[in-house]
């Protein structure tokens, strides 16, 4: 059984860095799409950066690029996002995602577009103030 549980969510000022972390278990595949995806209320979800594991390729938001960096620690099974210059709009419930679906460079960008994930984790809040 897949289980991801997302940790590392909280309270920061503007300008300040937060590095979430999604402790992963019950996955098999090794070339599987990992991703994570925030919704801030009334607004939908965004996919924000993601990972082709098989082949290194990652994805991100244009909203967050230059600031936001995904990786992965395979000896952890854990995925991170570390999260640098944040901003007031970054505030949101943060959620990671996997797939275990074959996932190359092409299919990422499209599943993270779509949030076509099979597996979900129950999120953490990150709030970004002035």
């Amino acid at each position: 059984q897949v289980q991801l549980v997302e940790s590392g969510g909280g309270s920061v000022q503007a300008g300040g860095s937060l590095r979430l972390s999604c402790a992963v278990s019950g996955v098999t595949y090794s070339r599987a799409c990992m991703g994570w995806f925030r919704q801030a209320p009334g607004k939908d979800r965004e996919g924000v950066a993601g990972l082709a594991t098989g082949v290194g390729a990652t994805y991100y938001a244009d909203s967050v690029k230059g600031r936001f960096t995904i990786s992965r620690d395979n000896a952890k099974n854990t995925l991170y996002l570390q999260m640098s210059s944040l901003k007031t709009e970054d505030t949101a419930m943060y959620y990671c995602a996997t797939d275990q679906r074959y996932c190359s460079s092409n299919n990422l960008e499209v599943r993270m577009a779509r949030g076509l994930f099979e597996h979900w984790g129950q999120g953490t809040q990150v709030t970004v103030s002035s």
